[in-house]
């Protein structure tokens, strides 16, 4: 007949308790705490790696001092009066005079829009030029021109075309003597010469 050990977990023979537990019982115990351990270690290798990294990347910034603020002319490059000019005016100019000539309404439509967005850009990127409200000079001298030409265009009338397109030319050179930019004087465009740039020498008053 089966009879227990007095070593089994559980009671022994004479009814008292066994307080040691069986052998399987206490590798399983040893090999949780080892495995605890492991973990424990882990992480305390793991918060000195970086409590290290922090601790020399702090004194590289503040040796470094603060960074310093971008450059202006790194954030953004404002093309000069010229620059618009000659990228955005002047070649939109020849173009509506070369559409009308070619009876191309609606491509002179389209540039006049064009011409009129380039002019009200002008102003806001040079809002003043010599004390002078450049936006203020800019509609004075091409409100009355532009208005002319967009009926000129809605009729397909060349003769009314002629003038403003005339009147508008005239306007610009106005501006340019009151910049003191007299020397760069633009002209009606023509078959010779789709050019609208006089750079002859002939004395300007």
């Amino acid at each position: 007949m089966f009879r227990s050990r007095g070593t089994a977990f559980g009671r022994k023979p004479d009814g008292s308790r066994n307080i040691f537990p069986p052998r399987w019982s206490m590798t399983r115990t040893k090999r949780a705490v080892g495995k605890h351990r492991s973990i424990a270690a882990a992480t305390i290798a793991v918060a000195a790696t970086a409590f290290l990294a922090i601790s020399v990347a702090v004194p590289r910034r503040v040796a470094a001092g603060p960074e310093a603020a971008p450059s202006p002319h790194a954030t953004g490059y404002l093309p000069s009066i010229s620059d618009l000019m000659i990228a955005t005016i002047q070649p939109r100019h020849e173009r509506l005079w070369w559409a009308a000539q070619n009876e191309n309404w609606e491509f002179a439509a389209y540039e006049l829009g064009n011409l009129h967005g380039a002019f009200n850009r002008l102003g806001q990127a040079h809002p003043t030029e010599h004390d002078i409200s450049f936006p203020e000079m800019i509609a004075s001298v091409t409100e009355q021109p532009f208005e002319e030409l967009d009926s000129a265009i809605k009729s397909k009338n060349h003769v009314a075309f002629a003038k403003a397109y005339a009147d508008l030319t005239d306007a610009c050179n106005s501006c340019h003597q009151a910049l003191n930019h007299g020397v760069v004087e633009i002209r009606v465009p023509n078959r010779a010469s789709a050019w609208d740039l006089n750079t002859g020498s002939t004395q300007r008053d």
